[in-house]
């Protein structure tokens, strides 16, 4: 069985954030998003505004007609557009963009990440300069397999997650182009290139 990656292998920003000394990884992450952010949000300064377990930094733009369902957190001029839909615990960095319509659930964005429209990202880690294209899945459950746990194909070996819920560590700079399908448990590496209309599977083939 190969062992977890650290989320600060792929994500430099994670080591100095909030969580970076408590959790290390990235289905954990997303498994306590919740309570992570919630203890970010508690401990925040004057420069943001709360709206019970919404915050955001005062030059973060929420548009008119986006719904965010808290915890949620979002740094200095961060933007969310109309008709976005955020929940279950998200974090935005600093200048990380949701487009209109997307929905984001249970994630992390960090520095500049960027979701077009039209896309989903469920229970997710995304790298500083990401940028997910419009239409996108990045999928967060193993619908065809019953929600089985997660396991995850490297070259090292097999991970076995334990997890019913996680969509994809995506690096810093990774890109994942228009309706891509990230399938449940990928590990992205940092500066990679998902073209458009690509699905990306990393279940173990030898299992089927």
């Amino acid at each position: 069985m190969s062992a977890a990656p650290a989320i600060a292998d792929y994500v430099t920003a994670w080591r100095d954030s909030a969580w970076g000394a408590e959790v290390s990884v990235p289905w954990e992450a997303t498994a306590t998003a919740e309570e992570l952010i919630e203890q970010a949000v508690a401990d925040l300064g004057d420069d943001y505004i709360r709206e019970g377990t919404v915050a955001r930094h005062r030059s973060a733009v929420i548009e008119p007609g986006a719904i965010l369902k808290g915890p949620v957190l979002l740094e200095a001029n961060a933007f969310i557009a109309s008709g976005a839909y955020i929940r279950g615990g998200v974090y935005l960095g600093a200048g990380c963009i949701v487009g209109p319509q997307c929905e984001v659930k249970t994630s992390f964005l960090f520095g500049g990440a960027k979701i077009a429209h039209l896309s989903f990202v469920g229970d997710s880690i995304l790298g500083s300069g990401s940028n997910v294209e419009a239409g996108a899945i990045i999928a967060n459950y193993r619908n065809e397999r019953g929600g089985a746990a997660i396991r995850i194909a490297t070259d090292d070996g097999v991970i076995e997650t334990g997890a019913t819920k996680f969509g994809a560590l995506l690096g810093d700079g990774a890109r994942v182009g228009a309706n891509a399908v990230i399938a449940p448990g990928a590990l992205i590496a940092p500066g990679a290139i998902v073209p458009r209309m690509t699905l990306i599977d990393q279940w173990p083939q030898e299992t089927d």
